[in-house]
């Protein structure tokens, strides 16, 4: 018998620290029946239920909650399915805190009620059970294009499929997934656990996937639209394209963009044995950023060996990364270096790295972001020895699709210009979202433009007729 005090939430189950820094296992172990049950009976269920308004994908929140509290798992699952394509992914990743938890009621005087930790038991009740989300009960005719099949297409396609459309996704990669196979690690998102049961819940909609298709190389969106007969396409490729920071010693053998380094070991299965993909098994690692990627590719790092160093501008109350990531990788034993920037980076004969210098910083005054802008402090400088430095300073999106396609504007980060609620670009017929449109976000926020997308097609198709 799980014993509940209403102001705070059932605890969740997760592997040893110790344990866990050893493997690529998932950390966190979820809700069983008992303790979901729980953890349910504790929502209040608001009649104007705040909650909603902080989801991205709007998912009618004290409903689910509601039926899972009743033992009514199916139900709580097609509830979650009317909004969200990828619930067993958000119950994982999403920034709950600051969202839908954030916004909580019950959170007042006490703890939020878990509803990402709901999310995540309903769906992967679900996917152990073999229930499918409900499919359109018929086509309409219409064929829609969508480019890329991370959480902004995916989400996009399931939900135009569920209107009746023809949808096909064109993926670059050889795996569908987009920034969930390729991103996100397996000690927080298993690939063909919990990814791969989600794409193909998407296929079971009626939704066609063509992997290794390059759109701009292997076919361009004015073909799409002028020769294959799409009606319609959705732009959701996201950001690939790493920043770097320009500092001397950049070029030496032993730097790494985040992306590269996580594509390496998720996508190509390096941390595996059977598996034959070169990575880096570096001694000590630096990771420079604070971000959830950073965490991603310290925590990574970390169990493949290496003694590993975050290095980061601002204080922890500025670190971008959820609190969650933040509290894991402290667990592990990841360093943070904090009120830390690298100024230059150190190599050997070979060029192969062997240290990195960095200076202090203080906060000064906010900047455009709001946060208080990092200032140097002279004569500060000291060096963090090490072979290898990763750097995950953000992403932008690949300029392939935006210069290949005829009409279509970009503002000054190659970013595609589209509307919030729509996603409607410059070119008749393209609509846009994720971060092709923002820049690096969360998969929350690109299965929302996702969504949006959706409904700017439909809204597209029925005005022709």
């Amino acid at each position: 018998m799980v014993q509940t005090d209403v102001l705070k939430k059932v605890p969740v189950r997760e592997q040893d620290p110790k344990v866990r820094a050893t493997n690529f296992d998932e950390v966190c172990l979820g809700y069983n029946q008992e303790e979901a049950v729980a953890e349910a009976g504790r929502c209040l269920n608001c009649k104007n239920a705040k909650c909603v308004t902080g989801c991205p994908v709007s998912i009618n929140i004290p409903a689910f909650i509601h039926e899972v509290k009743e033992g009514n798992f199916e139900q709580a699952y097609q509830i979650i399915s009317e909004s969200s394509a990828l619930p067993a992914v958000c119950g994982r990743v999403c920034p709950q805190e600051t969202q839908c938890e954030g916004k909580c009621i019950r959170g007042i005087k006490g703890e939020a009620v878990s509803i990402g930790k709901l999310e995540r038991f309903v769906a992967d009740r679900a996917r152990e059970e073999g229930i499918k989300p409900k499919p359109a009960a018929e086509k309409n005719g219409h064929k829609i294009a969508v480019i890329g099949s991370g959480p902004a297409g995916l989400t996009c396609a399931g939900d135009l499929a569920r209107m009746g459309y023809d949808v096909t996704i064109f993926e670059a990669l050889h795996k569908a997934g987009g920034v969930l196979v390729y991103g996100i690690p397996e000690f927080r998102l298993p690939k063909d656990k919990v990814v791969a049961a989600e794409v193909e819940n998407v296929k079971s909609l009626g939704v066609k996937i063509e992997t290794n298709v390059i759109i701009g190389k292997s076919v361009t969106i004015d073909e799409l639209l002028q020769e294959e007969g799409f009606e319609a396409v959705f732009i959701g490729s996201g950001a690939g394209l790493p920043m770097f920071m320009g500092i001397p010693g950049e070029q030496a053998n032993g730097v790494f963009s985040a992306n590269e380094y996580l594509t390496r070991n998720n996508l190509m299965k390096a941390f595996r044995d059977d598996y034959d993909t070169p990575i880096v098994r570096g001694r000590k690692v630096v990771v420079v950023g604070g971000g959830n990627v950073a965490m991603d590719a310290a925590r990574t790092a970390l169990r493949l060996g290496a003694e590993v160093h975050i290095v980061y501008r601002r204080s922890e109350a500025e670190l971008p990364a959820r609190v969650e990531e933040v509290h894991h990788a402290k667990e592990e034993g990841v360093i943070f270096n904090l009120l830390t920037n690298p100024v230059e980076i150190y190599s050997d004969e070979n060029s192969w790295v062997t240290g990195i210098r960095c200076i202090r910083m203080e906060l000064g005054e906010p900047d455009a972001s709001g946060r208080r802008r990092p200032v140097e402090i002279p004569g500060s400088e000291f060096d963090i020895e090490c072979d290898t430095v990763i750097m995950s300073l953000g992403t932008s999106p690949n300029p392939l699709i935006s210069s290949t396609t005829y009409g279509l504007d970009v503002n000054r980060r190659k970013c595609i210009i589209a509307d919030e609620e729509f996603g409607k670009t410059s070119k008749e017929g393209v609509y846009a979202g994720g971060d092709a449109v923002t820049g690096a976000a969360t998969v929350i926020l690109a299965m929302g433009a996702g969504k949006a997308g959706a409904r700017g097609i439909d809204n597209y198709i029925r005005s022709k007729k």
